[in-house]
C-alpha cells in the first residue's frame, strides 16, 4: 500500500490547489495571510500557482488580481453552491478552507458548510479561531464543517488539544503548521529610526486593524508610568480601524484611545499611523519597533499575525494570556501580562529598557524562534500535507 501510495503522489507531484478566503487587496487579517501564504507555495510550486475563491461584500468596491479565479458573494447561499459546482469542475488537486469567524455568510457563517458538502474535491480547512463551545454558534458551525475535512491545520499544540477535547476530532486528522512570518533580517533598530525621524526615542508599538478588543487603551495608561522613566518613550499605534468595526461603530474606539491620551497629557509619546500597511511597510515598521506590545482582551485567541510577524522580526514582546500568546513566547521568548493590567505591562517595558543584555538575551532567542515559522517553511509543510492528503484520497477512491 505504502508503495503505491508513492507511486500515486510522484504522478501529482504538480499540485494544483484552490484556497476558499477572503483576499487582498480586501483589508483583512486572513486576506494577507492567504496572499503570504500562497505567495511562498508558488515559489517553492512554481508551475502550477495556487488559486483563490475569494469572499466578497455588496459593500466592497475591489478589483481583485487574476489569481482570484471565482467570487462568492457571501450574503447568497447560492454563491457557494455555484462556487461547489465550479471547483468540482477545475483542475485543482486540493482545497483549502482558511476558516475564521464572521468571513461566510448565514447564521454564523452556516452557509460554507453548504459549499463543503458537495465539494468533491479534498479538503483541509485550517482553524484560525476555536469557539470553546462546539454546541451552538460559530463552534456549532465550525464543528460540521472539520466533518468534511481530510486534514485539518492548527497553528499550536494548544489548539490541537482543543480540537480534540471539544469537537471529537481525531488527533491523527490535525496537522500543527505555526502562522507564517517574513523572512526579516536582525538588525539593530537606530539606522531605520533616523529615516523615519525617531531618533533617541525608545519606541513601542503595534500593527493591528483597530478594534475595542485589541485592549490598546491599558498600553496607553502604562506610558504614564513608563514616561516617568523614560521621557522619551514614543508608542505607535499603526493601523487603520477595522473596516467592519469602522461600518458599524464609526471611529469610536480610536476616539476613546485619543480621550486617554490627552486626558494622561501623552500627546508627544503616542503617534498614530492611521492607515493599512503593506506587507514592505510592515517590515519597515517592525524595523523601527522595540518593543511590541499586544494587550487583547479575548483569552481565547488562537492565532495573531500582529504577534507572529513580531516574533518573526526578533523583537521583544509583551502581551496578555490569549492562547497564541502564551504558546509562542512560552519558554523566556517574550513577557506575560494579566490583562487589562497597565502597570505590568508598565513595569515590563521598564525593566526591559534598564536591562540590555536581557533584551538582548531575549531578542535573540525569540528571532530563533521565528526562523521556524518563515513562509518558506510554512509553504513546505502546507506542499507536505497537500502530498499526503492527496495521496490519501487518490488511494481512497481506488480502492472504491
Amino acid at each position: 500500500m505504502d508503495k503505491l501510495k508513492k507511486i500515486l503522489r510522484e504522478k501529482n507531484k504538480i499540485i494544483n490547489s484552490t484556497f476558499i478566503s477572503s483576499y487582498i487587496p480586501r483589508k483583512c487579517g486572513i486576506a494577507t495571510y492567504t496572499k503570504d501564504l500562497t505567495r511562498a507555495i508558488n515559489l517553492i510550486n512554481p508551475h502550477s500557482k495556487s488559486e483563490i475563491v475569494a469572499l466578497i461584500r455588496p459593500e466592497d468596491k475591489i478589483d481583485y488580481p487574476p489569481e482570484v479565479k471565482l467570487k462568492i458573494s457571501q450574503y447568497e447561499v447560492d454563491s457557494y453552491i455555484k462556487a461547489a459546482d465550479h471547483i468540482n469542475k477545475s483542475k485543482t488537486d486540493i482545497v483549502v478552507l482558511e476558516h475564521e469567524f464572521g468571513l461566510y455568510g448565514g447564521n454564523f457563517g452556516e452557509y460554507i458548510i453548504k459549499l463543503v458538502e458537495l465539494m468533491k474535491k479534498p479538503l483541509i480547512v485550517t482553524t484560525h479561531t476555536i469557539p470553546d463551545n462546539n454546541n451552538e454558534g460559530y463552534g456549532l458551525v465550525l464543528k460540521d464543517v472539520l466533518k468534511f475535512a481530510e486534514k485539518v491545520i492548527a497553528m499550536m499544540p494548544e489548539s490541537l488539544q482543543k480540537l480534540v477535547k471539544n469537537y471529537n476530532c481525531p488527533k491523527e486528522k490535525i496537522e500543527i503548521i505555526p502562522h507564517g512570518v517574513p523572512d526579516i533580517p536582525l538588525e539593530a533598530t537606530a539606522e531605520y529610526k533616523k529615516i523615519k525621524g525617531f531618533e533617541d526615542r525608545i519606541i513601542l508599538g503595534n500593527i493591528n486593524l483597530l478594534s475595542a478588543s485589541k485592549g490598546l487603551e491599558y498600553t496607553i495608561e502604562a506610558l504614564k508610568k513608563i514616561k516617568e522613566q523614560f521621557n522619551n518613550v514614543l508608542y505607535l499605534i499603526i493601523g487603520q480601524t477595522h473596516p467592519v468595526v469602522l461600518k458599524t461603530e464609526g471611529e469610536k474606539y480610536r476616539k476613546f484611545l485619543k480621550e486617554k491620551i490627552k486626558q494622561y497629557d501623552l500627546q508627544e509619546n503616542v503617534k498614530f499611523i492611521n492607515k493599512y500597511v503593506s506587507l514592505n511597510e510592515l517590515v519597515v515598521w517592525l524595523k523601527i519597533i522595540d518593543v511590541c506590545i499586544t494587550p487583547y482582551l479575548d483569552s481565547q485567541q488562537s492565532a495573531s499575525g500582529a504577534l507572529a510577524y513580531a516574533i518573526g522580526a526578533g523583537k521583544i514582546c509583551i502581551s496578555t494570556p490569549y492562547l497564541y500568546a502564551k504558546e509562542v513566547l512560552a519558554e523566556g521568548r517574550g513577557i506575560i501580562v494579566p490583562f487589562r493590567n497597565s502597570q505590568a505591562i508598565a513595569d515590563a517595558v521598564i525593566d526591559i529598557c534598564k536591562n540590555p543584555q536581557k533584551k538582548l538575551r531575549m531578542e535573540n532567542k525569540t528571532y530563533k524562534f521565528g526562523r521556524l515559522m518563515t513562509w518558506y517553511n510554512v509553504a513546505l509543510q502546507h506542499l507536505e500535507l497537500f502530498d499526503e492528503v492527496l495521496g490519501e484520497f487518490l488511494w481512497t477512491h481506488l480502492k472504491k
